[in-house]
């Protein structure tokens, strides 16, 4: 299986830190931000992943070459302007093939066991959710007893930005076209095409300045 990391954004929460240095390589114990998800990836057998680039792309494409040093093969996927989420999926997807693939958000840190996360088999996602932090009390969507992401019930959870998706859900998307995921996942959710797996361990959203140098404590702790 391959994996995606969306590193394409343009960091703006982040500002200043990411006025010279594109997010995914703000250093977080010592490395880059990315480099703790590829070492991941490496730990649970997925080594063929692809990255999108976009703001300082040059700066991300030399930082982590082909990959070999951190025991991957990297792919990347380079937009002229950020294409959004599912923009950047589309565009991605001669990378990618057509078979599920797992997704990371390159702004998030998670500690879930990826090789655990089930196949898809007939759905077109499979959502991980996390219980809601302070910054996003509401919560995404809500998991029933069955394994099944619905959106009306409750207790609500958020989505942890760590999925596995089936190329069908974006195929038919223009490409070169900002799109964002949310619609599409919730279409698919109403149709009942959409597991989720609640994971009760370590996440932190590193959408801020604070949240980084929080997770940089962390996990120079652990």
């Amino acid at each position: 299986m391959k994996a995606m990391i969306l590193a394409a954004g343009l960091g703006t929460r982040m500002r200043p830190l990411t006025d010279h240095c594109p997010k995914p390589l703000l250093p977080v114990a010592g490395k880059p931000l990315i480099v703790h998800h590829l070492e991941r990836l490496a730990a649970a057998g997925i080594t063929d992943i692809v990255i999108n680039v976009s703001y300082r792309a040059e700066q991300i494409v030399e930082a982590l070459g082909d990959g070999q040093r951190f025991g991957v093969s990297l792919a990347f996927s380079h937009e002229t302007t950020p294409l959004e989420t599912a923009g950047g999926i589309r565009h991605a997807l001669p990378l990618l093939g057509d078979t599920p693939f797992l997704l990371i958000n390159g702004d998030v840190w998670c500690d879930v066991a990826l090789e655990t996360l089930p196949e898809l088999r007939d759905d077109l996602a499979h959502l991980v959710l996390v219980d809601n932090p302070g910054h996003h009390t509401k919560g995404d969507f809500a998991l029933d007893e069955a394994g099944r992401v619905r959106l009306e019930s409750t207790p609500r959870l958020t989505y942890a930005g760590v999925a596995l998706l089936d190329p069908a859900l974006v195929a038919s998307l223009p490409d070169d076209t900002p799109t964002k995921l949310a619609p599409l996942l919730r279409e698919a959710i109403t149709a009942g095409r959409v597991g989720g797996t609640h994971h009760r361990g370590g996440w932190v959203d590193v959408g801020t300045p604070e949240r980084l140098e929080a997770l940089d404590a962390y996990l120079r702790d652990i």
